[in-house]
């Protein structure tokens, strides 16, 4: 196909550029940067006025409700905004205790309004915060139960979502932009820059989105399946790997993210070249890695905007938490015999259910598992079955996957449900080995303490 006249499908809404499902109803991201830019000055001023009240910004979030607010937070150093995307029980004890709930204001950002990371969350901080509506806001697609319970409760505001805008789509939209504002961002720069971008992205000579995306799908056609994304501000990567990993990673396809790999380490991999100099400039990145990713996804020929697989571990936890008994995580396998079975061409996948603050004892694993010569990714669960978990079901057969547990501490009460944070983060863990094993993939199991 000429470019020209990929460039012109993709702007025209033609499903068939892909798999000819409903990609069409799913392409509002081509659109969002005008139109947000016309409420720039709205948020801004709901900011400012929210600055003036409130000290401390919390963020409840999943995927790409939570993704790039996080990426946004370290870029711009933003001590006074904290994102939360953990169910582990110290990790929302140790924020609970940090904060001065009179003096901040929760965001409760779920698309779907039901994500249940999210609502427990807000349970949480709902009592917490003596249920005042002023010091909550929500951000949803308008019709969600999140919506409803926002009006009902007397929140501060409630954002509206674009319904044709998938959630790792939504950086642009008020998920990304809301928070955005209330780090302090000049928002204008931020939009205006993704506006440009996007105008440049109509056309065929200098169009950087259409260069990344070929780049990315011609190195996928040599089996180059590997992206190694750089190492930029504000941890790009942990954004962008939603992106490729969810959207590409299915019908047994995908394009593997691997943030800070070496490209040139391996025949199957190939950089993934990220241009952020400032902050501000997050917006225009943002536009030309999703319009790459659906130059991308046609040339895999996959839908790149749906997550077929990422139900499945949702169901097992759900259904493991509905037997209301306790849930031992105990070792399963062989460390030792699943990476001597790395081949050319694999990569390993270190899945941590862990506390975020003891992330860095992962370390001594990442560099066995380097050691073995394949590709490396680490990802916090739950946080990553909101991002790679679609690949790592649905795409190709080539992960061995270990998964970390350590000890959650004392149970944490969740308001209303019948478990609590720690049983909660252990249905997700066993949900999502028992759902990599029925895949047929390559997994084990080790405790933190152990390594």
């Amino acid at each position: 196909m000429a470019a020209a006249e990929l460039v012109d499908r993709i702007w025209a809404g033609d499903a068939s550029l892909w798999t000819g499902a409903d990609e069409a109803d799913w392409l509002g991201w081509l659109r969002e940067p005008e139109r947000m830019r016309a409420q720039a000055s709205e948020l801004r001023r709901f900011a400012e006025e929210a600055r003036e009240q409130f000290s401390t910004f919390v963020l409840l979030g999943m995927g790409g409700s939570s993704l790039a607010p996080e990426v946004l937070r370290r870029a711009l150093a933003a001590e006074s905004f904290h994102v939360l995307d953990t169910t582990h029980p110290e990790a929302v004890r140790r924020l609970a205790s940090e904060l001065d709930l009179e003096r901040t204001l929760v965001l409760a950002s779920s698309k779907s309004g039901s994500t249940l990371e999210t609502r427990s969350h807000l349970d949480f901080f709902w009592e917490r915060a003596g249920g005042r509506g002023e010091a909550f806001v929500a951000i949803t697609d308008p019709g969600s139960q999140l919506e409803a319970l926002g009006r009902e409760r007397g929140f501060r505001h409630v954002f509206a979502g674009e319904p044709t805008i998938g959630g790792r789509y939504s950086a642009l939209s008020a998920f990304g932009l809301v928070p955005a504002a209330l780090m302090g961002i000049d928002l204008e720069s931020l939009v205006g820059g993704a506006c440009e971008l996007a105008e440049s992205c109509r056309g065929v000579e200098g169009n950087p989105g259409l260069e990344l995306g070929l780049r990315l799908g011609e190195g996928w056609l040599d089996g180059r399946d590997k992206v190694c994304i750089d190492e930029s501000l504000g941890d790009f990567g942990l954004w962008a790997e939603q992106l490729l990993a969810e959207s590409t990673g299915k019908d047994g396809k995908g394009l593997v993210p691997a943030p800070g790999e070496d490209p040139g380490a391996g025949w199957d991999r190939q950089r993934g070249e990220v241009r952020l100099q400032a902050p501000a400039e997050h917006g225009s990145e943002w536009f030309r890695w999703e319009f790459a990713t659906a130059v991308a996804g046609s040339i895999l020929g996959i839908n790149p905007f749906d997550q077929p697989n990422v139900q499945e571990a949702k169901e097992r936890s759900a259904a493991i938490l509905e037997r209301g008994n306790e849930i031992p995580l105990e070792p399963e396998g062989s460390l030792d015999e699943l990476l001597g079975q790395a081949a050319e061409g694999d990569y390993i996948a270190v899945l941590a259910f862990v506390d975020p603050a003891s992330e860095r004892r992962l370390e001594p694993l990442l560099a066995r598992a380097h050691e073995t010569g394949c590709v490396v990714t680490h990802g916090l669960g739950p946080r990553y079955l909101h991002s790679t978990g679609q690949l790592h079901k649905g795409g190709p057969n080539t992960g061995l996957f270990v998964q970390v547990v350590d000890d959650t501490g004392d149970e944490l009460p969740i308001p209303g449900k019948p478990f609590g944070f720690a049983q909660l983060i252990h249905a997700q863990a066993a949900g999502d080995l028992e759902a990599l094993k029925e895949r047929g993939r390559r997994v084990a199991r080790v405790r933190l303490e152990d390594l």
